[in-house]
């Protein structure tokens, strides 16, 4: 039940970010092509499981993001809010696949696993 509430938060998020990126009229091509860029940040895990847990999280917890769309609000600056949803929507999406934020033990241990 627990993990059924994971994904569909992240449904939701998601669906909600694509709707907010549609109210601005940005490119979809930049949508697409950026959807999975936060993703790089699992080559950090090429200098161990410690740091890439650590950069792998930074890059998939909402609170970054989430600021990013708010300052982009804020200030009225497109390519930030443009950027902060794309992120946001990743992570969204990344929940809603069931992939989580990671452990140090192993890349495939995550949060919604041990739920």
């Amino acid at each position: 039940m627990q993990k059924r509430t994971v994904h569909f938060e992240g449904m939701v998020v998601f669906l909600a970010t694509i709707y907010m990126y549609s109210i601005y009229e940005f490119s979809w091509i930049i949508f697409f092509v950026f959807l999975l860029a936060p993703d790089l940040s699992m080559l950090a895990y090429g200098i161990n499981n410690h740091v890439g847990a650590k950069i792998y999280n930074v890059c998939h917890t909402y609170i970054i993001s989430i600021l990013i769309v708010l300052i982009g609000v804020y200030f009225k600056i497109d390519t930030v809010i443009m950027i902060g949803l794309i992120w946001t929507a990743h992570i969204g999406m990344d929940r809603m696949f069931g992939y989580g934020l990671k452990y140090e033990t192993d890349f495939k241990d995550t949060h919604i696993q041990r739920l």
